[in-house]
């Protein structure tokens, strides 16, 4: 192992409960509390001489966080990063972050981000200008590219919201599986619940209060339906206000600044993969090649299976999400899926969600020497992903690294047509909702020569029905991006 080898040290996660605008933090300010929190864990202060730190982007109005942070932490002329929107940032960060470190490039970087879900919320309901700082400026260094990821023939439809896609991969997992709607949603519900059960157990969980399987499928006032088959239990929790930091150092950096060998968690191997960046080119909408190539890649240079992993924290921004994951790294569905409770219980905040996960999975492998967790990330529509291996126990070979891009790009993509006239079968649907009731279908149709098309339907009981049965598999006619059956 070279002196350089990437180490991380220092981890927190905090959140803050609204009581009232005036004493409310804004996302930078929690930020750095959380920097310097992630410096008291590691027993060390000087730590916030950082040399690099990487803020995820989020809702927010800055312009270069990062300075901010760095001048807030009292290492003013360090290196300022952003990466793009993406849940799967935090991990492809810290991926780059290891090889930095790795390189010799850095010896002290730090990463963070928040969101204050929760405050945006109740200010838009009460009409309160929140008066958030801009911080102008540009970053020195960009980690990740930002593209538009719809595609035309979903513009046209006006397709485009994670609450309107992933419940058409959730359709279509339900039809690969031979599963009825009932047998489906209970199935879902009962993956759901032991996230829940995780969440009720972390100190850090948003919502701390077990939910049955049965409150989780079960329609109630608390539980409005958003886009079947997913009632609010089954969305991710934007509605947060939860910061988190960590900071990550080179072995030689950890013995010099005299950190707790216990404190230490190793990364030993990260990777990345994007899936066809057009949901519309994908092949099925019940797989993922990016994370079969990439999740496994992560796992081989660990030299490990799934079954090797201890724990494991599989990011669950919706149901769909976790068993197309589980399916392509090889993972039993009835294991324990999480360490925090995932983005419904443990709490959602957009873009930073893994840097959570990360921070509460070397708490664990702290408390468990030798243990080895896996990181799963995803942004976009199950398009974005990242990977990661941590262990308390050192690697027997430097970190690990390698993007799968190429492998990903050489699957089939489908051609889509815009405004197709005529019949294909239908591969996958959602049924949005609104206060009154079902308002809108969206419909994926294959066609005779293996094109795809898309049609919307407003006929309110086809939609109720397309709730109640199954339409996969089933003749659809389009015209006009109007489907009829």
């Amino acid at each position: 192992m070279s002196q350089q080898t990437p180490v991380l040290v220092g981890v927190s996660h905090l959140e803050q409960r609204f009581t009232d605008f005036d004493s409310a933090k804004e996302p930078i300010e929690l930020m750095i509390e959380a920097v310097k929190q992630a410096a008291q864990d590691a027993g060390s202060s000087a730590l916030l001489d950082a040399s690099s730190v990487r803020v995820i982007k989020g809702i927010w109005p800055y312009q270069d966080p990062a300075r901010a942070v760095t001048e807030a932490i009292g290492c003013a002329n360090a290196e300022s990063v952003m990466s793009p929107f993406g849940g799967n940032f935090v991990q492809a960060v810290l991926n780059q972050s290891a090889l930095d470190i790795q390189s010799g490039q850095h010896d002290i970087i730090v990463l963070t981000g928040a969101e204050c879900g929760n405050t945006q919320a109740k200010a838009a309901k009460a009409g309160h200008d929140l008066g958030w700082a801009e911080l102008p400026g540009t970053p020195d260094r960009l980690i990740g590219v930002d593209k538009d990821m719809r595609h035309d023939a979903e513009i046209a439809i006006r397709l485009g919201r994670p609450i309107q896609i992933y419940p058409i991969m959730e359709v279509a997992l339900r039809h690969a599986a031979g599963r009825s709607v009932d047998a489906h949603l209970e199935h879902i519900s009962n993956i759901w619940a032991g996230f829940s059960s995780v969440a009720a157990g972390n100190p850090n969980a948003w919502i701390r209060e077990a939910k049955s399987a049965e409150e989780i499928r079960t329609i109630s006032n608390a539980n409005r339906p958003v886009s079947f088959p997913y009632p609010k239990l089954m969305n991710s929790n934007n509605g947060v206000d939860q910061a988190a930091a960590l900071i990550l150092v080179s072995e030689e950096k950890a013995k010099a600044l005299g950190i707790a060998r216990e404190k230490w968690i190793y990364p030993w191997a990260g990777t990345d993969a994007q899936d066809h960046y057009y949901f519309s080119n994908r092949d099925n909408f019940h797989s993922s090649p990016a994370i079969r190539f990439a999740g496994g890649k992560c796992l081989e240079l660990s030299g490990m299976t799934a079954d090797d992993i201890d724990m494991v924290d599989v990011y669950s921004c919706f149901p769909s999400a976790v068993q197309i994951a589980c399916q392509e790294l090889g993972i039993d569905t009835n294991r324990q899926l999480t360490v925090t409770g995932g983005l419904t219980f443990a709490g959602g905040p957009l873009n930073n969600y893994v840097m959570h996960s990360i921070a509460r999975m070397a708490q664990l492998l702290r408390e468990n020497p030798g243990k080895r967790g896996m990181i799963t990330a995803n942004g976009g529509y199950i398009t974005k992903h990242a990977f990661g291996i941590y262990s308390s126990e050192a690697p027997s070979q430097p970190f690990q690294h390698a993007d799968l891009q190429d492998q990903v790009d050489a699957t089939l993509k489908r051609e889509v047509v815009i405004g197709h006239e005529g019949k294909g079968e239908v591969e996958g649907y959602s049924v949005m909702y609104g206060p009154e009731g079902v308002t809108k279908a969206f419909v994926a149709a294959r066609l005779d020569d293996g094109r795809r098309a898309w049609g919307i339907s407003q006929d309110t009981a086809l939609l109720q029905n397309m709730t109640e049965e199954e339409y996969c598999g089933r003749q659809v006619s389009l015209a006009e991006h109007v489907a009829t059956f």
